[in-house]
């Protein structure tokens, strides 16, 4: 299994409310880089396409009150999860990551590795962004 994980930010928001944001698909939007094509959210699953990839359909499939919430690729040729993890610094801050973990053969993961971590890294940092 490879693992390509996003920086660890502090955010100045509890994880409480970061929790509730990333755990509706709708709040996504926000995050999502102009280079995200044809968006299509529910609060439960979005679909999106990003230039010169193949349509990714993602579903939250576990939410963990105030520490985890876990999506996975649906109906794609390549079946992976993504998950944002918090933790509580104090009653305004936590930490948050972005983790994508998938079966990637070693070139693919070479290939992918960059782009996906600036990806992830993306939207770490918009998540310090969001407004109340």
């Amino acid at each position: 299994m490879s693992l390509i994980e996003s920086q660890a930010v502090t955010i100045n928001k509890s994880d409480e409310e970061i929790f509730n944001f990333i755990s509706d698909f709708t709040n996504f939007a926000s995050l999502m880089p102009p280079q995200v094509q044809d968006v299509k959210i529910t609060q439960d699953s979005c679909s999106f396409s990003i230039q010169g990839m193949p349509n990714i359909n993602l579903k939250i499939y576990e939410r963990t009150p105030f520490s985890s919430v876990k999506m996975k690729a649906e109906d794609g040729k390549l079946p992976f999860t993504l998950s944002c993890s918090l933790q509580s610094v104090n009653e305004t801050q936590c930490i948050a990551q972005f983790h994508f973990e998938a079966e990637l053969n070693p070139m693919m993961k070479m290939m992918v590795a960059k782009p996906l971590g600036n990806f992830l890294n993306l939207l770490s940092e918009k998540l310090k962004e969001i407004k109340s």
